[in-house]
């Protein structure tokens, strides 16, 4: 059972040592064939293959989508996730159609349970990375690990295994976290009973399971086709920018698209870490993409960032091995992000709307710099 402050405390949930950043639950992949939000799976389904056809957004202008009118308590969220997934979809598909210029205006029928589903999650209305990896995933056999080869998406834009693997290799690296969270849950509860405790093994724990998760981000080209990717599927994770929601009271909005910097785990890890990164136009992108994660998941780091600086209690060498399994794993996304996108665009920003190669590059310097 746990105590008082314990359930005070967001970081020291035992869910998040046991699913990391992941919901506690399997997340839903369809609703029950009774409920009025059923259509919304069908429509999911077809999406890929609609986004072949030019007609494809005056058929999205016609669609009836249900407003969400479910509880909003912990048991029902899965089922309002799962919603804010398809509509989430539905709205970039809209905006981003491949082929098509960006549309000016998210029409009334999406837009307006778009916002009211994301208001009920308290964050932006787009898609973004929990509703694109975090809730995008189901097991094949339930008793075995949320890892690649037993999982798969629920929802696609494009009829490509590229755009699956790119997801799910996400969703591997957000299960590897569990370890991680659950040894700076340790370290938060025996510090607090005696500054001095040894916590090298928690830190080895952290530093393996960074290293495991590099390994992870390292076979991003097993399925994925680097001179696909930026054309096919790319595009449609991509920021809003200047788009009029119909029938929202607000003017032409701009909303950060889907991007691996909205997950939790490294902003995690520079609050344990205590990593000075200097301030920025960069780092001030960075601190806006936490209004695109989970509500839970901001709390959480908050908590991190209010732990005592672990240097003091910290051995060079496990201390310096995490600092080296975060330089690695910086070192692999540049990469990536140099084969997959910067040889082959012109713009300079990422999905998320930031000057990506720049700001990876400083992150990889000032953790460098950070070792004992």
């Amino acid at each position: 059972m746990q105590s008082a402050a314990s359930q005070d405390s967001e970081l020291l949930r035992p869910s998040y040592a046991r699913r990391g950043f992941l919901p506690e639950t399997d997340p839903r992949a369809a609703f029950p064939p009774d409920s009025p939000y059923a259509a919304l799976d069908e429509i999911g389904r077809d999406l890929p293959s609609l986004l072949y056809d030019k007609g494809f957004r005056a058929y999205a202008r016609a669609l009836r989508i249900p407003r969400w009118n479910g509880p909003e308590s912990e048991p029902a969220q899965p089922q309002l996730r799962l919603y804010y997934l398809r509509v989430g979809f539905l709205a970039s598909a809209y905006v981003n159609q491949v082929g098509e210029e960006p549309a000016a205006i998210l029409p009334r029928n999406i837009a307006e349970p778009l916002v009211d589903a994301a208001k009920r999650l308290r964050r932006p209305p787009i898609l973004s990375y929990d509703g694109y990896a975090l809730y995008n995933w189901k097991r094949f056999c339930k008793e075995a690990p949320i890892a690649l080869g037993n999982i798969d998406t629920i929802q696609n834009f494009v009829h490509m295994y590229d755009e699956h693997w790119f997801i799910l290799v996400h969703v591997e690296i957000e299960a590897i976290a569990a370890d991680i969270l659950g040894a700076i849950a340790s370290i938060h509860r025996r510090l607090a009973h005696d500054e001095n405790a040894d916590i090298d093994a928690e830190l080895w724990g952290i530093q393996n399971a960074v290293q495991r998760q590099v390994d992870v981000l390292k076979r991003i080209p097993e399925h994925m086709d680097s001179s696909l990717y930026y054309r096919t599927f790319r595009p449609y994770i991509r920021f809003f920018e200047n788009v009029a929601y119909e029938g929202v009271d607000r003017g032409p909005m701009q909303f950060r698209g889907e991007t691996g910097a909205q997950s939790s785990i490294m902003p995690t890890l520079i609050a344990f870490m205590k990593i000075p990164h200097q301030r920025s136009v960069l780092t001030d992108h960075l601190d806006d993409m936490r209004n695109y994660m989970p509500a839970e998941h901001r709390a959480l780091i908050n908590e991190v960032e209010g732990m005592p600086d672990i240097r003091k209690a910290a051995r060079k060498e496990p201390f310096n091995a995490i600092l080296e399994a975060m330089a690695d794993f910086r070192r692999v996304h540049f990469s990536w992000a140099q084969e997959y996108i910067n040889r082959r665009m012109d713009d300079p920003r990422g999905t998320g709307g930031t000057p990506y190669m720049r700001w990876l590059q400083q992150m990889l310097t000032e953790t460098e710099a950070h070792r004992i």
